[in-house]
């Protein structure tokens, strides 16, 4: 099982459902679906129509492009699309896709992602640091630096 698989921490995707919302998560699968509705392999959430819904995300780390793209376009049509991505500036998706075009939220420390068989955070979670990228209609490009939310104790 690859990293492509592992599911945001519920913590982390609480703290930001409190703030938006989401209708929709555009990419997940069985074992890592955060929202009612959600668009897995076999419904390719590239093909699919994401507004005027407030989505959530969190795309193969292997290949954000097409997805940070989509999330983009998706926006000039209405949708408000909440990103976690990882915090990489040396990609040419990120220069072409989200600074300039997105409120990038660059998250201090880093995020332990969960594996979906065991339900435990991934010993393997990325060595790298993450950023929330948030485009929409009324979104306006800036850079931010947050604070990680506290993992619940317990």
């Amino acid at each position: 099982m690859g990293q492509d698989n592992y599911r945001t921490p519920d913590y982390v995707f609480d703290w930001l459902d409190k703030e938006f919302d989401f209708d929709l998560d555009a990419a997940c699968n069985m074992e890592n679906c955060k929202c009612d509705f959600g668009y897995d392999f076999e419904i390719n959430g590239l093909k699919k129509c994401w507004e005027p819904l407030t989505t959530w995300l969190n795309p193969p780390y292997s290949d954000p492009y097409p997805w940070v793209k989509k999330a983009y376009e998706e926006s000039l049509k209405g949708a408000t699309v909440v990103c976690l991505l990882p915090a990489d500036t040396s990609t040419k998706w990120f220069h072409e896709w989200v600074i300039g075009k997105a409120e990038v939220r660059f998250v201090e420390g880093r995020i332990k992602f969960i594996n979906p068989e065991t339900g435990r955070e991934c010993k393997d979670s990325p060595k790298f640091g993450s950023m929330i990228a948030v485009y929409g209609p009324e979104v306006i490009p800036k850079i931010l630096r947050v604070k990680r939310p506290d993992k619940p104790k317990g």
